[in-house]
């Protein structure tokens, strides 16, 4: 390779790594990092122009980029390296002392220096004349830069888990997330001398396993990869082009038969990772099998076989699958029957679960639970249903009283039962959900039954909630036994590790609270729980349960900020169902901190507080009376004022806190009405008339006068004048 290409002169750049199959579900992953980390560093070697593009490629055997406008070498650098001052550095002659020989021989590997000298410069450095050595770095080769990128990029791949394996020459051994087979490094047609897990480049890989029309394939040039692939190698190298293909024929495929299909987004990412020239076909299995609850045929078919159900006009399971193979047989029977072979057998697993399990009631299990460990601290699953069964009806007595209280009593007792249930044994995932059948077939009522399977809710971001207040109970209550419990005992959240899906659950509660508005105080919820779970996590001190129940406040707060910020669930943060507000962020971080600030204890109050500090911010004397709280509240603290203290008309002696007292006095009346009708927006706009008094007090009254009696006064009445202002929010935190 010559310097030919070096400056403006660029050519495109494939990399492709061949590699037996590459765990499905982190293919997209491992793509699209070895090509943005390929990219990257060629970027930072000065090898890549910035505006150069990168295509990443994934398939099950390969990993793959190309780049464009890569440069055959990167430009020369030159740099000011600074050596000594210029006293030290030089003699009363000019000429160069011991110290700057020798500096220059270690920087130019201890060969004569002389040439160096040339290339010295003088310059100031802000504290006195130095001596400086302008030097020009040779840019890298591809070769060279490509070299280190490769090795760089490698080492940070995601790989959960390496393999080690030996090489062709049977003496050394490589790790990588599978054994790499290939290298393929072409700058435009030539190839790139680069090696990588004992692998020589080349321009040779490999096509499909078993209809490939070329193996092994030469790749041409860098252009010509993806279409060498596809018409020779019968393979689509790229990812999203594979997914796209694979869900364009199962919607056509449905389509035809006039079916729907079940949400498919996760399995589509695993499908389109297993194959690398995808076929849909359709297969069927008996109906019989349909008297199994669809959930565990539909699981049965994504996660066990990755089939995709099919659902007739009414969004019933059908009798007919879709399967993506990874060949395109001229007569697709006979992988169609095979397919159906398996089928039928995991779906006779699944219907003889589903009879086994109903020939014992939920009831009769739950003494079963005794058995079930669920923390080493907090005892088996049958104290833990104990603990929910209590939570769940001290919120039935608050939400709906004794009949409310009952029905989320039951539902809590049967909630975990089907945790011993074959069914959830081959299928946890299923948790809840056969619990839900199982009451049915029990006689259970409707409500408590679908409670059982809507305690879980909500599952992920985004899901639905339970679907009745007896849902809400148990729903509430096992979260808050989860927070509350593993608080307790130390097992809180730090930076990404969250094992028990704590932030979950804190979203969990938050949700119902607020989408289902319950009028339950948090810190109230927080006690009773931990009042349930007694000497359980209060363990050596008394004082253990309530500070586990402030930290775990802290953190529901945090998640709280977060549902009303952009990074919350779509829709809770945005919109609100307003005209013209569609896509728009509608809380600033400053009015939610305004809010958040006074914690809120009904969380179901909370949007209509952020909705009427939103349109607060909005009136011309917002910025005004914020900045005076901000300044009230800075004098009240330090003064150490008592917020009760009384007024004393008599001592009201400056014209200017005569009319604040008097605006006070006309405006809170007003304000109070609209608070407690629960109009927080008409309470906090009625504070607008209060800046002109509130200016003219700061203007022409002193409030740490030397007068005793009379400090502690406006003091007073600069508190009563807050404590109206900050009901609803903390309007100080608006201030820029």
């Amino acid at each position: 390779m010559t310097d030919a290409t070096q400056g403006s002169a660029t050519r495109n750049l494939l990399v492709e790594l061949l590699v037996e199959e590459l765990p499905p579900k982190s293919l997209k992953k491992l793509g699209d990092s070895f090509a943005q980390g390929i990219a990257a560093g060629l970027k930072r070697q000065g090898l890549a122009r910035e505006d150069a593009t990168a295509t990443p490629f994934a398939s099950p055997r390969r990993l793959a980029v190309h780049l464009t406008c890569i440069a055959a070498q990167a430009p020369d650098t030159s740099s000011l390296k600074k050596l000594m001052p210029v006293a030290v550095g030089l003699d009363e002659n000019g000429q160069p002392t011991a110290a700057l020989l020798k500096k220059l021989r270690s920087l130019c590997g201890d060969t004569d220096p002389s040439p160096f000298l040339s290339q010295l410069k003088r310059a100031h450095d802000g504290k006195t004349e130095t001596l400086f050595l302008d030097s020009v770095a040779k840019g890298a080769t591809l070769a060279e830069g490509l070299q280190a990128v490769l090795d760089e990029t490698l080492e940070k791949l995601p790989i959960a888990r390496m393999m080690t394996y030996q090489l062709a020459d049977g003496w050394n051994t490589v790790n990588f997330v599978r054994p790499a087979h290939a290298l393929v490094a072409l700058h435009g047609k030539e190839v790139v001398d680069v090696s990588i897990l004992g692998l020589t480049a080349g321009r040779q890989t490999q096509g499909h396993r078993f209809e490939a029309m070329v193996s092994p394939l030469t790749v041409k040039d860098a252009d010509s990869y993806e279409h060498q692939l596809q018409e020779e190698g019968a393979v689509i190298a790229s990812f999203s082009h594979r997914r796209a293909e694979v869900e364009r024929q199962l919607l056509a495929a449905a389509g035809e038969e006039d079916l729907g299909l079940t949400r498919y987004d996760g399995l589509l990412d695993e499908v389109a990772a297993l194959v690398e020239r995808p076929r849909v076909l359709m297969g069927e299995f008996e109906t019989g099998f349909l008297d199994v609850p669809q959930e565990c045929l539909i699981l049965t078919m994504q996660a066990n076989q990755k089939y995709f159900p099919l659902l007739d006009a009414g969004g019933q399971l059908s009798h007919r699958f879709l399967i993506v193979s990874n060949i395109r047989p001229v007569d697709g029977r006979t992988v169609i029957a095979g397919n159906e072979r398996v089928l039928r057998s995991r779906l006779a697993d699944a219907k003889f679960f589903f009879d086994q399990d109903r020939r014992k009631t939920l009831a009769s299990r739950v003494e079963g639970l005794q058995r079930v460990v669920y923390h080493n601290k907090l005892g088996t699953q049958a104290e833990r249903v104990e603990r929910i069964w209590a939570i769940a009806q001290t919120i039935g007595l608050q939400l709906g009283g004794n009949e409310l209280a009952a029905r989320a009593g039951e539902a809590a007792m049967l909630a975990k039962a089907d945790l011993l249930t074959d069914m959830v044994g081959e299928f946890p995932e299923l948790q809840g959900i056969m619990g839900r059948y199982y009451a049915k077939h029990d006689g259970v009522a409707e409500e408590v039954a679908d409670a059982i399977e809507d305690h879980y809710k909500p599952r992920f971001a985004g899901d639905e909630l339970p679907r009745n207040p007896v849902g809400v109970c148990v729903a509430l209550a096992d979260k808050l036994e989860t927070l509350v419990g593993l608080f307790g005992i130390g097992q809180i959240p730090t930076g990404d590790k969250d094992p028990f899906a704590l932030r979950r659950h804190a979203l969990g509660v938050i949700r119902i609270l607020i989408e289902k508005e319950a009028p339950l105080a948090l810190n109230t919820l927080l006690e009773q729980t931990a009042d349930i779970f007694g000497q359980k996590i209060k363990g050596s001190t008394e004082t253990t349960a309530e500070t586990a129940t402030e930290t775990l406040s802290d953190f529901i707060y945090e998640r709280l900020k977060h549902y009303f910020s952009a990074e919350s669930i779509e829709g809770q943060a945005t919109n609100f169902g307003e005209p013209g507000n569609e896509g728009r962020l509608a809380f600033s971080p400053q009015q939610i901190d305004a809010v958040l600030a006074l914690r809120p204890q009904l969380l179901n109050d909370v949007k209509k507080r952020l909705i009427a500090v939103r349109a607060f911010a909005a009136l011309p004397e917002a910025e005004s009376l914020a900045a005076t709280n901000k300044r009230v509240g800075n004098i009240l603290r330090k003064a150490e004022v008592d917020e009760g203290g009384e007024i004393d008309t008599v001592l009201l002696q400056a014209p200017a806190e005569q009319a604040l007292h008097e605006a006070l006095n006309r405006i809170m009346p007003e304000a109070d009405a609209a608070f407690a009708a629960g109009d927080y927006t008409a309470s906090l706009q009625a504070l607008a008339a209060l800046k002109v008094p509130v200016d003219r007090f700061f203007d022409t009254v002193m409030v740490n006068t030397e007068d005793t009696a009379l400090r502690h006064n406006r003091l007073a009445l600069l508190a009563q004048m807050q404590k109206t202002m900050n009901r609803i929010a903390d309007i100080s935190r608006l201030a820029l």
